[in-house]
């Protein structure tokens, strides 16, 4: 049997020419190769403009208010039931599959896209550069989430019912204190970040990739600082509670939480699992 170039201790770290190709057409199959679509995907997104990413991301802040309007429709048709928020969770992914699947900018998508490329090169460029993303995008998901708020809590688009039930969920989100929401953050950056790795292995089962992932993040009552930001500004909008309660006892923990857990659990555990896997074994 021939010696492969992975069998061979002490092997170059660098991409080999299949590897790379393999990255280019997205079909990885190990944390290495992974690592470069995730990165090359990064390299794309650091390249765009600001007005591009803020057109993106508005969009993607007011399709998430999707996820409320989904979760809502099922929360009305289903009887009062131990099981109906597990089965009403369902609408959770709604935004998401229109958010990810329209190629759209959601914030917590770049917690380990365009952070690939600042660890490869750790240098003040790309760190301002990812900056510049996360700043206009996050800026821009959330004035989509404010204005989809707006018009469902304030205009009759929605019926009376419906509305009903975007009171009770929104009030259900926001019932954890900032401690919990920062926690419940980690757990859904976490697992959002987790989504984005494993969708270039998934192939062509990217929706139930999507699908399975955020509905047990809507399920466990996990805290995303976009799809939570409509609920909070539903509940502001209403008079419920004050605009700095949405903006510091919600968007703020849930973002660190979401940065953390995007950032530090997956970003860089994966790279560093991708890295150990490039350098081989010493011999």
């Amino acid at each position: 049997m021939s010696e492969t170039r992975e069998d061979r201790p002490g092997h170059a770290p660098d991409l080999d020419e299949d590897e790379r190709k393999n990255a280019q057409e997205e079909q990885s199959l190990d944390a290495k190769t992974t690592h470069e679509v995730i990165r090359l995907e990064g390299e794309r997104e650091l390249e765009r403009s600001n007005s591009a990413l803020a057109w993106s991301g508005l969009a993607a802040g007011l399709g998430m208010g999707f996820s409320l309007v989904a979760q809502g429709v099922l929360h009305h048709g289903l009887p009062d039931a131990p099981w109906r928020p597990l089965v009403s969770s369902l609408g959770y992914s709604v935004g998401f599959l229109i958010v990810i699947l329209g190629s759209q900018q959601l914030f917590t998508e770049n917690t380990l896209r365009v952070v690939a490329p600042l660890l490869a090169r750790r240098d003040g460029k790309t760190f301002r550069n990812v900056a510049r993303v996360w700043a206009v995008v996050l800026a821009a998901n959330l004035v989509g989430a404010l204005v989809f708020a707006l018009v469902a809590a304030r205009t009759e688009v929605f019926s009376a019912e419906l509305r009903h039930s975007f009171t009770e969920l929104s009030r259900k989100a926001m019932e954890p204190d900032f401690g919990l929401t920062l926690l419940r953050g980690i757990f859904a950056g976490w697992l959002i970040a987790l989504m984005l790795w494993m969708i270039p292995a998934a192939k062509t089962a990217h929706l139930w990739v999507i699908l399975i992932i955020t509905w047990l993040v809507g399920a466990a009552h996990l805290s995303h600082v976009i799809a939570g930001a409509v609920e909070a500004f539903y509940l502001s909008a209403l008079g419920e509670q004050g605009w700095d309660e949405a903006l510091g006892g919600f968007i703020l923990p849930a973002l660190i939480g979401n940065v953390l857990g995007g950032t530090g659990l997956v970003a860089a555990l994966n790279h560093a699992q991708a890295v150990s896997g490039a350098r081989g074994t010493p011999g």
